[in-house]
């Protein structure tokens, strides 16, 4: 089993940060990838995730995630990358996999998405509800999250990131 480092492209990374998936395909070119072979897959200058491929040929891989570490990545450091796919060190490989974030113990959240929705019936408040959730979606509609009980820990999300949705403290920041 060959060992491989794989760059996902910056927007389809940004969209992978944003959607629960099992796989991911990704470009590859001509590979010597292989069924069963691990990967490193690196956005940016970090890695963000252990794979195995699941399928190749045709010019792309397909993907499935073992270890995400999408919100505390590990730099890529001494990994050079001249092709979208290319093959790693043992040595190296396994101390970058190692040092991705465990499956850790999984708690319940509450996500919320709430809007002020002016309508006649509360069916057609739903219908517009979804209706803004399609056109605006993740880019510009924030999202809210807090653990299960603890509504006080309450954040904003946008694109996948942390994001203030608080104007008065954004009218400081500009005074300063």
């Amino acid at each position: 089993m060959a060992q491989w480092s794989v760059i996902i492209p910056d927007e389809q990374w940004a969209v992978e940060r944003l959607f629960e998936r099992d796989v991911v395909t990704v470009p590859s070119g001509p590979s010597e990838a292989a069924t069963g072979d691990e990967v490193l897959l690196v956005a940016g200058e970090n890695v963000v995730a252990l794979a195995r491929v699941e399928k190749s040929g045709g010019g792309d891989l397909v993907l499935g995630y073992l270890r995400r570490s999408f919100d505390e990545p590990v730099p890529a450091g001494e990994l050079a990358a001249d092709s979208p796919v290319t093959a790693v060190g043992d040595e190296l490989f396994r101390r970058l996999a190692d040092r991705l974030s465990p499956p850790a113990d999984k708690k319940s959240w509450l996500v919320s998405v709430a809007m002020p929705i002016e309508a006649t019936t509360p069916a057609e408040a739903v219908r517009q509800f979804w209706s803004h959730v399609s056109e605006l979606g993740p880019q510009e509609l924030p999202t809210y999250v807090w653990p299960s009980g603890d509504e006080l820990a309450m954040q904003a999300f946008v694109l996948g990131a942390e994001a203030n949705q608080d104007p008065e403290e954004e009218d400081e920041e500009e005074d300063d």
